[in-house]
C-alpha cells in the first residue's frame, strides 16, 4: 500500500504535521505485510499558496497514486477531494515511523 503522511521534516524520524495542506514536507511511504519497504521525501510547494492550498495538495497526492493519507488534521475541501478518488485519510501523530507502524497495525482512527 501507497500512503502519504504530512511531515515536519524528510525522513521517518519526523514528526507528523499539524497541518495537511500547509506542511512542510509529505512522506509517500509504500508499506507491504506491516514493513516499510522504501519511502520519498517531497517539499511540499504548496504550502505558501494563496488559496486553495488542501485541493491542490490533495491533487497532487492523487498524482503520486496514494491509497491512503495521514495527517494530524485535514480541512474540508481537502477532505472531499480525497473521498473523490477514494483515499482514505486516518489520524495519526508522533513519529512518523511509529505511525506506519500504528497503521499496520490497525490502530489508527479514520476519518
Amino acid at each position: 500500500m501507497k500512503l502519504a503522511i504530512s511531515s515536519n521534516g524528510k525522513d521517518l524520524e519526523s514528526e507528523v504535521s499539524e497541518v495537511f495542506a500547509r506542511c512542510p514536507y509529505f512522506i509517500i511511504a509504500e508499506i507491504e505485510n506491516g514493513e516499510i519497504k522504501k519511502f520519498e521525501a517531497i517539499e511540499n510547494e504548496i504550502q505558501n499558496a494563496m488559496h486553495g492550498a488542501g485541493i491542490s495538495a490533495a491533487q497532487l497526492l492523487t498524482e503520486k497514486n496514494v491509497e491512503a493519507v495521514i495527517t494530524k488534521n485535514i480541512g474540508p475541501r481537502a477532505l472531499d477531494v480525497l473521498k473523490q478518488f477514494n483515499i482514505k485519510v486516518y489520524f495519526g501523530s508522533g513519529k512518523i515511523e511509529d505511525v506506519l507502524k500504528d497503521f499496520s497495525q490497525e490502530k489508527l482512527k479514520k476519518v
